[in-house]
């Protein structure tokens, strides 16, 4: 580990990212979820210890992960925030602690059972569905409406008659998810037909959600209008695969699990809502239970930690929150999290297999990993055959020798970690793991960026093939420029071909290019395949895709979503973060030094600035239009904004100070300006009146909007 807190910062920041686009962007999980939680809480540490560092790129600053471009955004009229984790009686205690010393009294508190689904949003207008989008970054999802249809559990009616009136808007929250059967099955499917199973049932629900069962509806018809012996054997492969797909949605499962934005209707408990959306014929939770002791919430968590096992779907934790929606607000929320409810994770299950081998895989940014090959086990609930050594000095702490006996931990349904050996059975014929000093891809001396550095890397980044398929594959991530057809395949195909040399080649790609290469070519022909037309259409779309997604797919180290936007929005053009300096970069929101140093090392590389002018070259956008600002109403100052808006979400409210020159601060301090007070404004009044800082109500704060304030 690096010992100055800046670099491991970076390097905790570098790593839970592409952790988090792996696991809600891919769908392909790559790091153990115990070590997930061990990186984010050494992440907020240091935060705590040097606030100086924290970026809007920090993921303590936001919730899961960015929308991918498959579907149509969709903005939640109540913004989707994430949990925090509890991992011991200790720390839900210390949670309990600061919700009881905060309101005076132990309050009665909503149990339910933590599914590790995909998250949604579902929108009701006058009890019909109109919209289902999945979480994004909380703000922004994806619209999956039309596959939410073939879920048999999401009502596209709401019921009337049993509990109170239907509201005019109601949004609710969700999880989507496998039983335990449905998951098991599946994976059996696709194992049998040659297909690679699923990871865990999480990303099984995400990657069933997310298919794309209009464009095959769309591919079918127009087969169907065609003839002869060849129309005939397409139809059958698209209606396979569209039954397929169908089916596969036929088996998700949703529970309900929230309220979010209502009209003509406000419960007074969150206990209440469930009953009324039961009530509704919204699936909700039948274990959740209303609890006003520490004893019985602990029995609770005990209970179903016992026999997580036997439930017809895997849990990994237990979701513990305020029942009382008014003390909620009292209690408020931080930039990602409520502080009225946690999430207490159950300790990893652990179980013990055969270490057959370690391999190293040489990641995008040239970081050298080692990982366990071993035979394959099943732990909570899917079978697992790899696993993250990380780093030699890992494999060495574990003190874990090739043909040992090892144990294995899996918390949160994802991929385990090796916790291990089993010495005692051990027969002397286990061997070390020896740390290659060459790179296994291209033969470059492995060395150390810093001293201080564990990680090896290799140097050769501009050439080095494992790199350079993993950057060719970055570009069509989700996440980068969200290329449907560029996967890691196609990815693997364009280098072997020699369509392309590196990343930079992409956008140049054409239909004749494309047909020598049998990946993307019927058997035996030149004809391209359904999947390689679409890869072309993409590209063309992509090229037009805006400028933060363009730094993103640039592989620029610690540029991530959230600074590429701040960067995109600050500069508005390639070339003018090109010319930029470092501290014009570091003064950009979000930023900061440590991400403005890598940018301006990325342009300083000759065949870097060699990949943006072929990308030039081939049309792809690389600057911004600059719209019409909004007047400056707001700028110079800093409000906090408390309690419950008519006219705004907290989110909405926040956006309107931002895009109007103002700050938003989640604290009051003698630097606020203005307090924005809505219903149940909470703690943060009582601190305004303190400290003497001016409230304002809601007509107030649009008059200080619109520059008409004259308080």
């Amino acid at each position: 580990m690096s010992r100055d807190p800046a670099r491991r910062w970076a390097e905790l920041v570098d790593v839970i990212n592409a952790a988090r686009q792996q696991y809600y962007g891919e769908d392909h999980p790559t790091l153990a979820d115990a070590d997930y939680d061990a990186f984010y809480r050494e992440l907020l540490d240091i935060e705590q210890q040097h606030p100086e560092l924290v970026t809007g790129d920090s993921p303590s600053q936001t919730v899961g992960g960015e929308r991918a471009g498959m579907f149509a955004p969709v903005t939640h009229l109540e913004r989707m925030l994430s949990l925090d984790n509890a991992f011991s009686n200790e720390e839900l205690q210390a949670w309990l602690t600061r919700v009881v010393t905060d309101l005076g009294e132990f309050p009665p508190l909503l149990c339910e059972l933590k599914i590790d689904g995909l998250a949604v949003d579902l929108v009701y207008r006058s009890g019909r569905l109109v919209s289902v989008a999945t979480r994004g970054d909380g703000r922004v999802g994806e619209d999956v409406t039309y596959n939410a249809r073939f879920i048999p559990s999401i009502p596209v009616a709401l019921a009337g008659g049993s509990g109170p009136d239907i509201p005019e808007l109601l949004e609710v929250r969700g999880e989507v998810f496998f039983d335990t059967a449905a998951f098991t099955g599946m994976n059996d499917e696709m194992l049998a037909a040659g297909r690679t199973p699923f990871a865990n049932a999480r990303n099984a629900a995400a990657g069933s959600l997310r298919q794309r069962v209009d464009r095959r509806e769309e591919e079918l018809a127009a087969a169907l209008r065609g003839s002869g012996p060849r129309h005939a054997a397409k139809v059958a492969r698209l209606e396979a695969d569209l039954d397929r797909s169908v089916v596969r949605l036929g088996r998700l499962r949703l529970t309900v699990h929230g309220v979010g934005r209502t009209e003509g209707w406000r419960p007074r408990r969150q206990s209440e809502a469930y009953a009324a959306m039961a009530a509704w014929g919204l699936p909700t939770a039948t274990t959740a239970q209303v609890i006003e002791t520490q004893p019985a919430l602990l029995e609770f968590i005990e209970g179903y930690g016992q026999r997580r096992h036997e439930l017809d779907h895997e849990i990994d934790g237990v979701v513990v929150k305020v029942d009382d929606i008014a003390v909620q607000g009292r209690l408020g929320a931080t930039s990602r999290a409520p502080r009225w409810a946690i999430a207490f994770k159950y300790p990893p299950e652990v179980v013990r297999t055969r270490l057959l081998d370690i391999s190293v895989n040489v990641g995008r940014t040239g970081r050298v990993t080692p990982f366990a090959v071993m035979a394959p086990a099943k732990v909570a609930g899917s079978t697992v055959s790899m696993a993250t050594l990380h780093n030699a000095d890992e494999v060495a702490r574990k003190g874990v020798l090739i043909g040992d006996m090892v144990f294995l931990r899996k918390a949160g349904d994802v991929i385990p970690e090796v916790l291990g050996p089993v010495v005692e059975e051990r027969d002397g014929t286990e061997r070390p793991f020896i740390m290659p000093t060459h790179c296994p891809s291209c033969g470059t001396a492995l060395a150390r960026e810093q001293e201080t550095d564990v990680d090896l890397r290799c140097p050769n980044v501009r050439s080095c093939p494992s790199q350079l398929r993993e950057r060719v594959f970055h570009v069509g991530s989700r996440g980068a420029m969200d290329i449907e057809g560029l996967g890691w395949k196609a990815a693997v195909a364009l280098l072997d071909c020699g369509l392309v040399h590196d990343e930079g080649d992409v956008f140049a790609l054409s239909a004749e290019q494309l047909a020598t290469c049998p990946f993307f070519t019927r058997a035996g022909g030149t004809e391209l395949t359904a999947n390689a037309e679409a890869f072309l259409s993409q590209l063309t779309a992509a090229r037009e895709r805006p400028l933060w997604r363009v730094l993103v797919a640039l592989s620029i180290r610690h540029v991530g979503p959230t600074a590429a936007r701040a960067l995109a929005a600050e500069f508005g053009s390639i070339d003018a973060i090109e010319a930029a300096t470092v501290d014009e970069l570091a003064a950009t929101e979000g930023v900061g030094p440590i991400i403005a140093e890598a940018v301006e090392e990325w342009f300083a590389e000759d065949w870097h600035r060699e990949v943006v002018a072929k990308w030039r070259a081939a049309g792809v956008s690389l600057a911004d239009a600059r719209g019409e600002q909004l007047p400056q109403t707001m700028a110079g100052l800093t409000v906090v904004i408390t309690g419950t808006l008519t006219q705004f979400s907290r989110d909405s409210a926040k956006e309107s100070v931002l895009a109007r020159g103002g700050k938003v601060s989640g604290s009051v301090s003698r630097k606020t300006d203005y307090v924005i007070m809505g219903d149940n404004p909470g703690s943060k009044h009582d601190k305004a009146v303190e400290l003497g800082r001016p409230v304002l109500d809601e007509a107030a704060f649009i008059e200080l909007l619109a520059g008409r304030w004259q308080g």
